[in-house]
């Protein structure tokens, strides 16, 4: 029998962290339903003691998973650890990790503790965290950056406390293979009681070597690996599940574990996780992007059409890919879809919400024939949006591009209750249209990031558009999906200015990236 390996996914805690990508409570639960579904074993829900939308979250997800352990991350403070533990209070199976730095540049300059402390104040979180669960996780921050010898001590320390998984992270990206892979070896061998518990890693991409650091300390004896969907993270990202998941798969003759990952999931999760946080996937990324499995040279295709084994070492249908099947269309009735959502993992909280969701269905069956999963995450996704207290409505959009004319458009906004009207000129409609709206929502915001992307195939396809605005530091993103790509820009800019001008309740403390 081979060893089972944990995969433990960050998307909704470190991915959440990308500049732009924070998500909601109704989205955290949607994506942890899919990650449920794809049989995640350990879903990081959240950091309850940054904000009380964090801890909001985390109670919600830990009301919504039964089969995936849900885990809450705190500093090793007792405040933290409290903080997570109500949280989590709900979860059927919880966690509480629980990190500290223990690097000497961090250690000196950013805590201003000396390592005598710093082991007291792990072994202190970690024995408070045991009073509300048995499944503890302790990470010491910046481990690839920490000297070894005091690894191997505050490890130990913590083990002894009731720490059941230790995770090294490579915090900043620093560590290469072959250096990463053997430490996670030299400290199971030199820790004495490194038996007691699971090793993990968690390894940021800042050299693109993310996944190649946490493979390496796979075959080193590490069975957990901490990854987030898409390679979602801070600054350059995280190790990529999916390239983790598939790696092992396909690679059995070398890797001595497996995972339990349902990997049709894989795709339709991905896709959520793109529509959900505005960040698209680029066409050339491994496993989930939209060339993954496409061939193009003429050598390639002869020798796929002759055996497909030639070109591919994995299956596009076992990463998910034939999930995208059209399931209804403006004839399907209220039940047909009411379950199909059901199958999505997305519930309506009232027979209202449903209704509206359902009219909104049949508005866009009445646009495009053929109706995807894809569009009925677009569709709910949107439906969420407009549910968050919105200042800024669109009510009215007329542009004008005739050939050799200047592109004009005018609009029509609801603000704050008042209807106001507005035109402006542009390079092109949504120039001009983008224009109209910032010349009467006036936010002085910067953007950073237009990007257009089909949600499915065809003419008649939804235009998912994305855009970035950034203001006194703080950034956010906006999504609208139509299949008129005009309106789908105004509903994303006028999204991400809803969020501008909403409070920001977010707020990570020093030291959160594990």
């Amino acid at each position: 029998m081979k060893d089972k390996l944990i995969i433990f996914d960050t998307t909704l805690r470190d991915g959440e962290q990308s500049p732009g990508a924070s998500m909601n409570k109704e989205e955290k639960v949607r994506i942890a339903k899919a990650l449920e579904r794809l049989k995640v074993d350990v879903i990081e829900a959240g950091f309850p003691a940054a904000s009380p939308g964090d801890f909001e979250a985390v109670q919600a997800v830990s009301q919504a998973i039964a089969g995936s352990v849900v885990c809450a991350l705190a500093r090793a403070l007792e405040s933290d650890i409290d903080r997570a533990g109500a949280a989590l209070q709900g979860a059927k199976r919880p966690r509480i990790h629980t990190f500290i730095a223990t690097s000497p540049i961090h250690m000196q300059r950013k805590l201003r503790l000396t390592p005598d402390q710093v082991v007291e104040r792990a072994v202190a979180a970690v024995k408070r965290a045991r009073r509300y669960t048995d499944d503890v996780e302790f990470s010491p921050e910046d481990a690839g950056r920490s000297e070894e010898d005091f690894l191997c001590r505050i490890i130990e320390a913590v083990i002894a406390a009731g720490a059941t998984t230790i995770n090294i992270p490579d915090t900043v990206g620093y560590s290469l293979p072959h250096e990463f892979g053997a430490l996670i070896r030299r400290l199971k061998e030199r820790i004495p009681n490194a038996d007691k518990a699971i090793f993990s890693v968690h390894c940021h991409n800042d050299l693109g070597l993310a996944v190649a650091n946490s493979l390496a300390a796979v075959l080193n004896g590490a069975r957990q690996v901490e990854c987030t969907i898409n390679g979602l993270g801070e600054r350059a990202g995280n190790a990529a599940l999916e390239e983790i998941v598939m790696a092992v798969k396909t690679r059995q003759d070398v890797f001595p574990c497996d995972t339990q990952i349902n990997t049709r999931e894989i795709v339709p999760c991905s896709k959520l996780v793109s529509s959900i946080t505005g960040f698209p996937v680029q066409p050339n990324k491994a496993i989930v992007g939209a060339n993954a499995f496409a061939h193009e040279s003429g050598i390639h295709q002869d020798g796929v059409l002759k055996h497909r084994e030639t070109y591919e070492i994995m299956r596009a249908e076992d990463v998910g890919w034939s999930a995208n099947r059209m399931v209804l269309g403006k004839h399907s009735g209220r039940n047909a879809f009411r379950t199909r959502m059901r199958e999505l993992g997305i519930e309506f909280e009232s027979e209202e919400a449903l209704n509206e969701a359902f009219a909104r269905f049949k508005e866009l069956a009445d646009k495009k024939h053929e109706i995807f999963d894809e569009d009925l995450q677009a569709l709910i996704s949107e439906q969420i949006y407009e549910a968050e207290a919105e200042r800024v409505k669109l009510l009215a959009l007329h542009v004008c591009a005739d050939t050799g004319e200047v592109p004009r458009a005018q609009v029509v906004l609801k603000i704050d209750g008042e209807e106001k009207r507005g035109e402006a000129e542009g390079s092109g409609v949504v120039d001009a249209s983008l224009k109209a709206i910032e010349s009467l929502v006036n936010t002085g915001a910067t953007l950073l990031l237009y990007s257009v992307n089909s949600i499915t195939t065809g003419t008649d396809a939804q235009g998912e558009v994305t855009v970035r605005l950034e203001k006194s530091g703080r950034i956010v993103n906006g999504q609208g999906a139509d299949t008129d790509i005009v309106i789908a820009s105004a509903k994303a800019y006028l999204n991400a200015v809803n969020k501008l001008l909403s409070p920001s309740l977010r707020k990570h403390p020093q030291g959160a990236d594990v």
